[in-house]
């Protein structure tokens, strides 16, 4: 048995120590907000957080995930992922929309580490997330909206 908390509740899983905390989420309990992509941690499609940190979910262990969980579900109620999210409307960001969710939560681990991060800083956190539409532009737009920063080029 493997004890996650996600999003702030307890689940108790009967799965084995390897499955991938992707599966687990997904699968298990059925918050299907997070995304598989590539299954190597290449393309942040299956970005949540682990104590806060944005984190691959696919090459995640479940019996790694000591601490709580977070997903794109749990943005809504989250004041950071609240401006992104909004950022995110007001912009258009999402086309497709399947790399939103894992894009949106390593800009709210960014924010939340940097708050007023660098445009420098915003493309090098954002490397790791693939989109496959190429909004990448507005994507950083929106994060610099989220942070206060909009039109900053620094």
């Amino acid at each position: 048995m493997i004890n996650l908390t996600i999003n702030g509740q307890q689940h108790e899983l009967d799965v084995s120590d390897n499955m991938p905390l992707l599966w687990a989420i997904r699968d298990v309990v059925g918050m299907k907000g997070t995304k598989f992509g590539c299954g190597i941690a290449q393309c942040g499609a299956c970005t949540v957080h682990l104590n806060g940190e944005a984190i691959r979910s696919c090459v995640t262990p479940v019996s790694a995930a000591k601490g709580e969980v977070t997903t794109i579900e749990a943005m809504a109620d989250d004041p950071v992922g609240q401006k992104v999210q909004q950022a995110w409307l007001d912009l258009g960001v999402a086309q497709c929309g399947y790399c939103q969710g894992g894009q949106i939560m390593n800009a709210t681990a960014l924010l939340k580490n940097i708050p007023a991060p660098q445009t420098r800083e915003i493309i090098d956190a954002m490397a790791g997330n693939l989109c496959r539409c190429g909004t990448y532009n507005r994507i950083l737009a929106a994060i610099e909206r989220a942070a206060d920063k909009e039109g900053a080029s620094s």
